[in-house]
């Protein structure tokens, strides 16, 4: 019987595992099935992670542990060291197209069908934006023997344009605290810091830029509004 997220749902590390080797699987054949280690720095990430992680090896095995008790992974021994690799589409029970759009919100979250598309564009090209909603309807409407749904449809969050698809692997998904968390997102310190950084820079280029007017004895130009 394909995997039931009703029955058993996947705990947040199994998901980031799952999806992080179903990603390298598409991105990354060349690297693909992952050793540990490598698998440990997908899961890690700080870009195209939503949440960011800081999963141990030994959170990464258990996971695998886990997963591949529900024959979603499977360990390929090498000649020196072990290797995984998924088995997502067979586990789950849906094509490679569903996978991908699975995998991308695992990893990043709930988006929108045109972010879904725009996200996925290394993972599987969809023609256009409908296409990737008739995968995600296909997906909301799976019957109970399958499995029952594996997406929602979320409520549009105020001053949203349109409406983001949420994965169910992980369990019934809390609307309230996700629009609260969309409406007030954290800035990322990283972020923040490049954006700082980048601000003093361009302060310093204006006042050079002045002193080296003033020494030409030329008109300095005007800030933009905001930078004075």
């Amino acid at each position: 019987m394909p995997f039931d997220p009703r029955q058993r749902p996947l705990t947040a590390p199994e998901a980031r595992v799952l999806a992080t080797l179903l990603e390298k699987s598409r991105t990354v054949p060349d690297s693909y099935p992952l050793t540990l280690n490598s698998l440990a720095a997908g899961c890690n990430q700080k870009t195209s992670r939503e949440p960011v992680m800081q999963l141990s090896d030994n959170d990464v095995l258990q996971a695998l542990d886990a997963l591949r008790q529900q024959a979603l992974v499977v360990e390929i021994g090498g000649a020196r060291v072990a290797r995984w690799e998924h088995n997502f589409e067979r586990g789950i029970g849906v094509p490679m197209q569903a996978a991908a759009l699975l995998g991308l919100l695992m990893l990043r979250g709930p988006q929108t069908a045109a972010e879904l598309r725009l996200n996925a564009e290394r993972w599987h090209r969809f023609a256009d934006t409908s296409s990737v909603e008739a995968f995600l309807d296909e997906l909301q409407e799976r019957s109970d023997e399958k499995g029952g749904p594996l997406v929602t449809l979320l409520p549009r969050a105020p001053g949203a344009r349109e409406p983001r698809w949420a994965q169910l692997l992980c369990g019934a998904v809390d609307v309230d605290a996700l629009q609260s968390g969309s409406a007030n997102p954290p800035a990322a310190p990283a972020l923040q810091a490049r954006v700082e950084a980048l601000e003093a820079e361009v302060a310093e280029l204006q006042a050079a830029v002045r002193r080296l007017c003033a020494e030409l004895g030329l008109d300095a130009p005007q800030s933009p509004p905001g930078r004075e």
